[in-house]
């Protein structure tokens, strides 16, 4: 059996018992705004499986994006990209008596198109960011998660192996926007080809030592295998193809300020795979112009920096207030399309005490292109002989674009927020002749 047929089978066997489960379940139960989940608690069956270890997990995300003005082609329309989840956390030591000891398995299916790619960014250059965080990676089941996890010497000591990408424990971020410039792990959006964000996975093992309460200690190495990025891959656990090895290393405090918590990471990628020089050729000549082979590097690095932190709360209650959040990564400049990132973002949590749970949120994000990539297409367009923007043949010149997202996030049960935004995309792709766009974006995201 193909496996494509076998993640489709998986699928359909999955949904059909999420269903038959659900449709045993008290109506009550279901939809309840109180539920955690939209099929409510399966008439106690959910919680008695929680209680022996077994939590199923099945999400949805959806995202509309739409350009209300400018871009590159300002014939307005709307795209629609979505994600669906399912999967089941397992606690080993309910299951198998195996103390300290978890597992994860997730499957992720992602379809639509995205509004950035020819309405709001030069179909020749893109964007830099995305509007719609959600798309991208194919249309298809991929295994995102298939991990097991122990914690040794008191839990001083956490090991996890298994298939799972970087960003789901070096920097890590929540994803309250609908921009990819303000959602997940920033390493991955900006270290080309080499760090694979949510829901591609990878062979990988992570290493974590908690020095204390509040400040721990992390490595891992993940398999650098550009084949899982191809379509039909989504359930390769093969080594074929591998191309390197991705190694990060992180410390993260997690202190309390006037009783309010934060987050700090400060962190360090290298990979071990070869990587084209941006510019240069092995004579240290321009490639573009020297008809040379561009330079390939033994390896590419970079770091980052995140900090969160609650600044205050609502009238003595923690869970509102006002938080703060601000990202930057470094990345080499010989081989690194971005050379450097950087954001910040507001989220006030339960703005209205008649709407406690709800948020209101706003960021601010710089995408700086690496100078030699700029360098290189104008070598292009010179070895081209040509000047004109608007000539197909044309390389654009990329340099900097700035994302902003206002939203607000419905908070209208507790397995269901709806989060309307506007977002402005200054220079998208980062070249200045294509215009300022203005995008509509409407996020939903649902627990089943």
């Amino acid at each position: 059996m193909k496996m494509k047929n076998k993640a489709r089978l998986i699928c359909q066997v999955s949904a059909a018992a999420a269903l038959v489960l659900a449709g045993n379940a008290m109506a009550a139960e279901a939809f309840s705004s109180d539920s955690k989940w939209m099929t409510g608690d399966w008439g106690g069956e959910r919680t008695k499986l929680i209680e022996q270890g077994i939590d199923i997990k099945m999400d949805y995300v959806g995202e509309v994006g739409g350009n209300l003005h400018g871009g590159f082609n300002d014939d307005k329309t709307a795209r629609y990209s979505d994600q669906f989840g399912l999967g089941a956390a397992l606690d080993l030591q309910k299951l198998l008596g195996w103390d300290n000891t978890q597992a994860k398995i997730q499957l992720t299916n992602r379809n639509g198109e995205n509004i950035s790619n020819d309405r709001i960014g030069d179909p020749r250059a893109g964007t830099l960011s995305s509007s719609q965080e959600v798309y991208g990676r194919g249309h298809m089941v991929r295994l995102t998660q298939l991990w097991i996890q122990h914690q040794f010497f008191d839990n001083k000591l956490d090991v996890k192996a298994g298939y799972f990408g970087e960003g789901e424990d070096f920097n890590t971020f929540p994803c309250e926007f609908q921009n990819l410039a303000f959602c997940g792990s920033q390493v991955g959006n900006w270290a080309t080809n080499i760090w694979y964000n949510w829901p591609v996975s990878q062979a990988a093992i992570r290493v974590k030592y908690n020095i204390n309460d509040e400040l721990y200690a992390q490595i891992g190495a993940y398999n650098q295998n550009p084949s899982q990025l191809e379509h039909g891959n989504g359930f390769k656990l093969s080594g074929s193809g591998t191309a390197g090895t991705v190694l990060p290393v992180e410390l993260v405090w997690s202190p309390k300020v006037n009783t309010l918590p934060g987050e700090y990471r400060v962190g360090y990628y290298k990979s071990t795979a070869p990587a084209d020089d941006v510019l240069e050729d092995d004579n240290g000549q321009n490639a573009a112009t020297s008809g040379n082979p561009y330079r390939v590097h033994d390896s590419k690095h970079g770091y980052w920096f995140v900090a969160q932190q609650q600044l205050t709360s609502h009238n003595g209650d923690a869970s509102r207030g006002l938080n703060i959040a601000a990202n930057a990564t470094f990345h080499d400049k010989d081989t690194n399309f971005i050379d450097n990132y950087q954001s910040l973002m507001f989220v006030y949590k339960g703005p209205f005490d008649a709407r406690p749970k709800d948020d209101v949120g706003i960021g601010f994000a710089r995408i700086h292109v690496n100078d030699d990539v700029k360098k290189n297409a104008e070598l292009v367009n010179a070895s081209n002989g040509v000047t004109d923007y608007n000539d197909p043949v044309f390389s654009p010149i990329r340099e900097t674009e700035y994302n902003y997202e206002l939203n607000y996030g419905f908070h209208v049960t507790n397995w269901l927020t709806v989060r309307p935004n506007l977002q402005y995309i200054t220079h998208p792709g980062g070249v200045d002749e294509v215009d300022n766009a203005l995008v509509a974006g409407l996020k939903i995201q649902s627990v089943f």
